[in-house]
């Protein structure tokens, strides 16, 4: 993927949109809808593109914050 383009991925079953190469504009959402339509937005911001990497949903946040 280029720098600048938007993925939206399941984190341990938290929903992050980030941009290549930009990790400080990485964001988290509580669902799948809400990061997809932001990430797409964001793609259309910055005049990249956006994708989706499917995974199956657990419910359960397990990444750590360390």
């Amino acid at each position: 993927m280029p720098n600048g383009d938007v993925e939206t991925i399941d984190k341990g079953g938290q929903w992050v949109n980030r941009v290549i190469g930009e990790p400080e504009r990485s964001e988290s959402y509580s669902s799948k809808e809400e990061a997809i339509e932001e990430g797409e937005a964001l793609a259309k911001e910055l005049g990249s593109t956006h994708s989706v990497v499917e995974s199956e949903a657990t419910g359960d946040i397990t990444d750590s914050q360390e």
